[in-house]
């Protein structure tokens, strides 16, 4: 056991929206994980429960008892109404997170686990500027390219391109982005996993990774040309694979990570084989991040209905990572 662990440092749970399912499934979490793993809540005490027990954080204290919730105090502007988010108190969701990042830069935190915000809200009642929270971490740790990698026990997928129509992705997809995510995914998997000799596995754009070229020429003319240039700077990669035959059993056994071309190629397998238990993480950053893999949950907050699993596995996931690049220095 690890609790009242003085010299462990802890990680810092941002609260997300709280009119979201953040702080639940961060309590059930906690309440899961027995104070194995030290915590400490980015929020607003008034958004806990009366009857939760509170040990205010500071510098340098002794990890209080499993029952009590260290907190982080974030003064939000409003009480928190589950389901009915209110963008008064989206200058609070944006202080927590710089909270936290500033603490672990200053080394009073290990590394980062996110609940889910929600974007609408925080540009209307702030102004937020950015698509989201993996690129305000970007921002908040001065990196210029960060890469989403979602995984679970049996994968790990990252989508080159993200949030764009389909229709977009052809012309989205280039040789420099190719090249910088799959040197981050491979970098990320060495210094963040422990994978001494990541491999990846590249998915084909069209179906059947285009057939010799009766489906279209981009997997031909232009995804086989760069593995080829990463596999003569040392990067054990292979593809472009047909889609379709990567995520079988077999198949999965045989690469680390799977680079897919788009959102729901690699969205869809990895929500097959674990919707509830997936995990978000950021890699590429100076700092460890996590985040559980869905969204706020307006509609079901505050109704007991949340269910725990990914942000147990979000911090289980963001406490392995930081042993990993302990353990690499």
């Amino acid at each position: 056991m690890t609790q009242n662990n003085p010299t462990r440092l802890p990680l810092a749970v941002t609260c997300g929206d709280p009119a979201g399912i953040g702080i639940e499934i961060f309590l059930a979490a906690q309440k899961e994980l027995g104070g194995d793993i030290p915590l400490v809540l980015f929020a607003d005490r008034r958004h806990l429960p009366p009857s939760v027990p509170v040990t205010l954080f500071q510098p340098q204290t002794a990890q209080p008892p499993p029952d009590h919730i260290w907190l982080r105090q974030i003064d939000f502007a409003q009480p928190a109404h589950p389901g009915r988010p209110d963008p008064r108190n989206a200058a609070g969701v944006i202080a927590a997170i710089e909270e936290a990042v500033r603490l672990i830069q200053a080394g009073q935190m290990a590394g980062l686990c996110t609940a889910p915000i929600h974007k609408a809200i925080l540009q209307d009642g702030a102004g937020f500027q950015f698509p989201g929270h993996t690129e305000f971490l970007a921002h908040l740790c001065d990196v210029q390219q960060v890469v989403m990698m979602l995984t679970c026990p049996d994968l790990s997928v990252v989508p080159l391109t993200i949030h764009i129509p389909i229709s977009d992705v052809p012309k989205a997809i280039t040789r420099e982005l190719f090249h910088s995510t799959a040197q981050i995914l491979n970098e990320g998997l060495r210094r963040d996993f422990g994978i001494a000799e990541p491999r990846i596995s590249v998915a084909g754009l069209n179906p059947h990774a285009s057939e010799g070229g009766k489906i279209g020429r981009e997997d031909i003319d232009q995804i086989t040309p760069w593995i080829a240039e990463l596999q003569s700077a040392g990067l054990s990669i292979a593809g472009p694979h047909s889609a379709d035959t990567l995520f079988h059993p077999k198949a999965r056994a045989s690469y680390d990570a799977a680079l897919c071309m788009y959102h729901d190629q690699a969205l869809i397998p990895i929500k097959t084989l674990d919707f509830s238990g997936g995990v978000n993480v950021t890699l590429g950053l100076p700092i460890v991040r996590t985040s559980p893999d869905h969204g706020t949950a307006f509609d079901i907050a505050g109704q007991g209905l949340a269910d725990p699993s990914s942000m147990v596995q979000a911090i289980g996931c963001a406490d392995r990572m930081i042993r990993a690049r302990q353990n690499a220095n």
